[in-house]
């Protein structure tokens, strides 16, 4: 396993490396109508929760330095109100930009350092047991890729598709 520069994110490297498994392992096999499909009008969208799901990798890759922009910026920053007046990407569009941030990221994490994981980072949730800092701001994101998964993995069985496989792709080492 590849060794961070900081031990602070000895746990995240490999919640990182999890998550991309997933979002490749959930996004399997759902076509293109199934992942623009909502439940009794109410839920989003598997197209919204990949959108966003990648827009927080672009969001870690915003503040470790990495000049990067999010193509689909303007439809997922901040986890914005799906809207069905907006024409999202496909999920291959989603596909195409995870693959072209995520290695970009996990690399930056094994470079940064602590000194840069704890500069300030405003989030300005005003909690006051949360540190506003780069090392938080990641922590973060990687829960929300979590819930993220696990939202597209509860649509994947409304929507009749068999469970999420488990399996890892060795070959991907991001």
């Amino acid at each position: 396993m590849d060794k961070p520069k900081s031990a602070k994110l000895e746990v995240i490297i490999p919640a990182y490396r999890m998550h991309s498994q997933s979002f490749i392992n959930v996004l399997d096999g759902i076509t293109e109508e199934h992942a623009r499909q909502r439940i009794n009008g109410q839920t989003n969208h598997m197209v919204w929760m990949a959108g966003n799901f990648v827009n927080v990798r672009y969001g870690i890759a915003y503040i470790l330095g990495l000049q990067e922009e999010d193509p689909y910026h303007d439809l997922f920053f901040m986890g914005k109100t799906l809207d069905e007046q907006f024409n999202y990407p496909s999920l291959k569009e989603l596909k195409d930009s995870f693959y072209a941030i995520s290695p970009k990221v996990y690399q930056r994490l094994l470079e940064v350092d602590d000194a840069q994981l704890a500069e300030i980072f405003k989030i300005d949730m005003n909690v006051p047991f949360v540190e506003e800092n780069k090392l938080n701001f990641i922590g973060m994101c990687i829960g929300r890729q979590d819930y993220l998964c696990g939202q597209m993995a509860l649509m994947r069985r409304i929507l009749g598709y068999p469970s999420m496989k488990y399996e890892m792709d060795e070959q991907m080492t991001y």
